[in-house]
C-alpha cells in the first residue's frame, strides 16, 4: 500500500508538472523573443529623426556610426532614390533580401525577416520627399533566446522539487496508513497464536482506528469468554466439594478395616483432584450475569432445602443448627443454582474449618429493597476478613482454594449487593450477604460505613426454627 501511494503520487504530480511547465516554458520563450524585438525596434527608431531631416550619405554614415549597433555592424539604412535614375543609398551591411525590404515599404510597419545567424528587424521611416526608407537592425539568435535556458532550468528544478516533495509526502502518509495496518495484522497474528494480551493502539486514519477499536473489543471478548469457561470449570469443581465433604465425613465414621481405609483414600484422592482443577482454572475472573425482571428463586425455599441436606451431617457431628426468616416466600433476582452454590460454599466452610460440635445458624431478613442472609457459626472466627474475601486467599492452612467466598461475593454483586465478614452473636464468624432487589443500588457502601441490617427478634417460634442434634 505504501509504494502504491508513492507511485500514484509520482504519476499525478508528474502530469501536473508537465501540464504547467511545458506551456510556461513556451511562454517564457515568446516573452524573451518579444523583449528582444521590442528593444531592437526601439533602437532602430532612433534614426527616424535623422532621416526626417536629411538623406545625405555623410550625415547618415555619422549617425549610424555613433550608435552601438552601427559600431557593431548590425545596423543598416536603405534609402530609395529620390528621382528616377538616381542611385539608392545603402549604408551598413544589408542582410535582408530585396523582397523583404519592398514588403516592408508597402506594409508601412515593422517586420521581421529570418536571416543567417539571427533575425533582421525592418523598420520603415517616412522621408521628407515622401519616400519610405527602411532601417535594418540585425538581432542575433543568442539575443532572441537570452535567458530562456535559465528559465527552463529553473522550471525543471521547480518541477523536480515538486515531484520529490510529493513523493516524500505520499511516503509519510503511506507510513501513517501502513503502520497501523501492520500493527493490526501483527496483533491478529499474536492473538491467533494464543497471546491473549495482544492489543492495537487506537490511532491512525478513521477507518483503521475503527478497525483497531473493533479488534480490541473482540480480543477483550475472547479473553472474557475464555475466562468464563475457566471460571465455570472452577465453580463446577468447587460445587463438587459439597458431596465430597459428605463422603469424607461418612468415610471417617466407617471405622477401621481395609475397605474403610480404601474408601477414605479414594475420597482424599478425589478431593485432591478436585482442588487441582480449581487451582488450575481459577486464574480468570468470571462474569455472572443476572437474570431479567421476574426471574430468580425463592430464597426461603432454597435455604430450607439446603438445611435439610446439611442437618443430617450436623446431627452426625453434634452441631446445633438454627434457621430463621424462612417461613414466608422471599423472592430474590438470583438463579436457583447460584444461590445453592453460594449456600453450599458457606456451609461447607463451616463444616471444614470449625471443630465438630460447633453450632451455626442461617437468618434471612426480607427488606423493601434488599434481602440479607446471615450465616453465623460459633467457631474460632476469621483473623483477617479482608484477606478471606480476596479471591484465592481463604486464610486456611488445609489446602483450601478460597473460591467459596468469591462465589458468594459474585452472586451478591450481580444484584448490586455485597458480602461482609464480621463477628457473630454465636462468638465466631458471621458472613452477611446483601442481595439487592433493585440492581441499580449498591449495598456494599452500607457495609463500609458500618451500618448493620435490622435483626429479627430471636424469640418466638414464628421467626425461628431450631434443629438440634
Amino acid at each position: 500500500m505504501r509504494w502504491a501511494l508513492v507511485k500514484v503520487s509520482l504519476a499525478v504530480t508528474a502530469m501536473v508538472v508537465v501540464a504547467f511547465a511545458v506551456p510556461l516554458g513556451l511562454v517564457v520563450k515568446e516573452m524573451a523573443r518579444d523583449r528582444a524585438f521590442s528593444n531592437a525596434e526601439r533602437r532602430a527608431a532612433g534614426l527616424a529623426p535623422v532621416l526626417a531631416i536629411t538623406t545625405d550619405r555623410g550625415e547618415l554614415d555619422k549617425a549610424v556610426a555613433t550608435t552601438e549597433d552601427g559600431a557593431a555592424g548590425r545596423l543598416a539604412v536603405h534609402v530609395p532614390a529620390a528621382e528616377a535614375g538616381d542611385p539608392a543609398l545603402e549604408i551598413g551591411t544589408r542582410r535582408a533580401g530585396e523582397e523583404e525590404l519592398a514588403a516592408t515599404r508597402t506594409l508601412g510597419r515593422a517586420s521581421i525577416a529570418e536571416v543567417p545567424g539571427g533575425f533582421a528587424l525592418l523598420q520603415p521611416t517616412a522621408l521628407s520627399s515622401g519616400k519610405v526608407a527602411v532601417v535594418e537592425l540585425f538581432v542575433p539568435e543568442g539575443e532572441v533566446s537570452n535567458g530562456v535556458a535559465t528559465a527552463w532550468l529553473v522550471l525543471a528544478g521547480v518541477g523536480i522539487a515538486l515531484i520529490v516533495g510529493s513523493v516524500a509526502v505520499a511516503d509519510r502518509l503511506g507510513v501513517r496508513m501502513v503502520r497501523p495496518a501492520q500493527r493490526l495484522a501483527g496483533a491478529a497474528h499474536d492473538l491467533g497464536e494464543g497471546r491473549l494480551g495482544a492489543r492495537v493502539p487506537e490511532e491512525g486514519p478513521p477507518e483503521l482506528k475503527s478497525a483497531a477499536v473493533a479488534f480490541n473489543s473482540m480480543a477483550d471478548q475472547v479473553v472474557q469468554l475464555l475466562a468464563n469457561e475457566r471460571e465455570l470449570a472452577a465453580d463446577l469443581s468447587h460445587r463438587l466439594r459439597t458431596p465430597l465433604t459428605v463422603l469424607r465425613l461418612n468415610a471417617a465414621s466407617l471405622g477401621s478395616g481395609p475397605a474403610a481405609e480404601q474408601t477414605r483414600a479414594a475420597v482424599e484422592q478425589l478431593e485432591r483432584e478436585v482442588d487441582t482443577i480449581i487451582r488450575t482454572a481459577r486464574d480468570a475472573k468470571p462474569q455472572t450475569q443476572a437474570t431479567g425482571p421476574g426471574a430468580g428463586c425463592d430464597a426461603a425455599e432454597v435455604v430450607r432445602e439446603r438445611m435439610e441436606f446439611w442437618s443430617a451431617l450436623a446431627e452426625d457431628e453434634g452441631r446445633r443448627v438454627r434457621v430463621a426468616g424462612v417461613e414466608r416466600p422471599v423472592r430474590i433476582p438470583v438463579a436457583r443454582p447460584e444461590l445453592v452454590a453460594a449456600l453450599d460454599a458457606l456451609l461447607g466452610n463451616v463444616f471444614r474449618h470449625t471443630p465438630e460440635g460447633t453450632a451455626f445458624s442461617i437468618d434471612v431478613h426480607n427488606g423493601d429493597d434488599a434481602v440479607i442472609v446471615l450465616v453465623s457459626d460459633a467457631g474460632p472466627g476469621i483473623a483477617d476478613p479482608a484477606a478471606a474475601l480476596a479471591r484465592g486467599n481463604s486464610g486456611a492452612r488445609d489446602g483450601s482454594t478460597g473460591l467459596g467466598l468469591d462465589i458468594v461475593r459474585r452472586m451478591a454483586e450481580t444484584t448490586g449487593g455485597d458480602v461482609a465478614i464480621g463477628h457473630s452473636v454465636l462468638g465466631g464468624t458471621e458472613v452477611r450477604i446483601w442481595i439487592g432487589l433493585d440492581g441499580r443500588r449498591s449495598f456494599g457502601a452500607a457495609t463500609r460505613r458500618g451500618h448493620r441490617p435490622p435483626r429479627r427478634r430471636r424469640g418466638g417460634t414464628g421467626t425461628r426454627r431450631a434443629v438440634e442434634s
